[in-house]
């Protein structure tokens, strides 16, 4: 009888070792290394053959590849194709993650029974049974006289099946309860994970088959497994918002064909997910009655502007420690402004709690939004309301200096098409060219910027 082997593996970034330790080396996780049985029987060589697709290893020039574009396909929601880069690329790998109840599993299905009016369309269901999905598409009265369904979670069983059917799109809902024969560990693991997803890119890619992954989420809204799952794939989004929430925002973290970090909105209805082509209008549904600590920014997503709102509240402390809260941005962002507005702006703050809240669970990530913050907080410090028709953006620095931003006219003239009067912007935004019905101030120290408020 042979001698069991077995493999130590980090469920957190899929590292390798010889035995079993509290903490990985590569990711400093602790208690993330688990013991798992490698198979005995000898495996293909195609399971080892990467993720290019290529059946065959052979040299060639590079001025010698065949440059022939291939046509995206529609996915016939206008934002989904904004966040993939202007459509659906044949023989590419996207991976779709999200929280339980994001609506994952719900937009894919509105796609694909779309998309099986005019194309061979697979859906391969591995949680659901194929009545759970019917009574979906029913209740959502979407068309079901062309969609292919498939419950099944065996991968090699999957993809026999489909050459006979030869789609041209597939869903794989979802990648974390497949399995691939020769691995002995259980779905979910790091390494049914890593070789379930290397062995449907491949096939996606041979192919020419556009394929959708599903991936879970872990309690800290990263996608569950191995990092390479997330390095296979040729693009990878996340669909974010509240499950008792109105709206969610489809974000491209990893595209090859596309811009990074492009953002596309959908409404979540009765009827499931709705576009929502001007999100801007949305973000900016502001009360009627204007109050102190709101102030309205440009932020950029991708390849198109929006237009948020940003709340402040400053109140006296009766903590000895003032609590400083941020909602949908960096918290240490947050510090080091009020530390950058006590020093070079002469407004303290060391006795007040901040609360900060972006409207609409639009999360900012970009430094174009320093200046807004900083307004804002003023404005509430003060109890003094800003202009309604006031528009902000501008990087702070820690000399306080304020510093541009890019595609700083783009978002001007994004601004005035919403009817927004006045803009405090960095000095070097200032547009060449006047704009129509919009009057720019530009400053270069924050000073300046709360000059102007006056």
């Amino acid at each position: 009888m042979a001698k069991r082997k077995t493999a130590y593996v980090c469920s957190q970034c899929g590292a390798d070792y010889p035995r079993w330790q509290g903490q990985c080396s590569a990711c400093k996780e602790w208690n993330t290394i688990t013991e798992y049985v490698v198979s005995a029987a000898k495996t293909s060589s195609a399971s080892h053959s990467g993720y290019a697709g290529q059946t065959a290893a052979r040299i060639e020039k590079l001025n010698e590849i065949d440059l022939a574009a291939l046509p995206r396909i529609t996915s016939t929601f206008k934002e989904l194709d904004r966040v993939l880069g202007g459509g659906i690329v044949p023989g590419s790998a996207i991976l779709i993650g999200g929280s339980p109840g994001a609506g994952k599993s719900t937009l894919l299905l509105q796609v694909m029974c779309q998309m099986a009016k005019e194309h061979n369309a697979l859906y391969v269901t591995g949680e659901e049974s194929l009545q759970q999905v019917a009574m979906r598409a029913s209740r959502l009265n979407l068309p079901d006289d062309k969609l292919m369904m498939l419950a099944e979670t065996n991968v090699e069983t999957i993809c026999r099946l489909a050459i006979e059917q030869k789609p041209r799109i597939m869903v794989i809902d979802s990648i974390q309860v497949m399995h691939v024969a020769d691995i002995q560990s259980a779905p979910g693991s790091v390494s049914q994970v890593r070789e379930s997803a290397a062995y449907l890119t491949r096939f996606a890619k041979q192919n020419h088959i556009a394929m959708f992954i599903v991936g879970h989420v872990t309690k800290d809204g990263n996608l569950a497994g191995p990092k390479v799952l997330e390095h296979c794939i040729d693009c990878s989004m996340m669909l974010e918002g509240e499950s008792d929430g109105r709206f969610r925002t489809l974000r491209s973290n990893k595209n090859r064909f596309g811009a990074v970090n492009e953002l596309g909105v959908f409404g979540m209805t009765e009827r499931g997910l709705k576009e929502v082509s001007n999100p801007s209008a949305i973000f900016l549904s502001r009360g009627e009655n204007p109050a102190p600590g709101s102030s309205v920014m440009v932020i950029w997503e991708g390849t198109r502007p929006l237009l948020v709102e940003i709340q402040a509240l400053v109140d006296y402390s009766q903590m000895a420690n003032p609590r400083r809260i941020a909602v949908g941005l960096e918290q240490n962002r947050l510090a080091m402004l009020l530390a950058v507005l006590h020093r070079h702006g002469n407004v303290q703050m060391n006795d007040q709690d901040v609360f900060v809240n972006v409207v609409g669970g639009v999360k900012v990530s970009e430094t174009s939004a320093d200046l807004a913050l900083l307004l804002a907080m003023v404005s509430s410090f003060r109890n003094r309301i800003l202009p309604r028709e006031l528009i902000v953006f501008g990087e702070v620095g820690l000399a306080g200096e304020i510093r541009p931003v890019p595609n700083g006219t783009e978002r001007i003239a994004e601004a005035a098409k919403h009817g927004f009067k006045r803009a405090i912007v960095p000095k070097g935004n200032m547009p060449k060219n006047r704009l129509e019905g919009i009057d720019v101030v530009p400053v270069s120290q924050l000073s300046q910027a709360l000059d102007a408020l006056e």
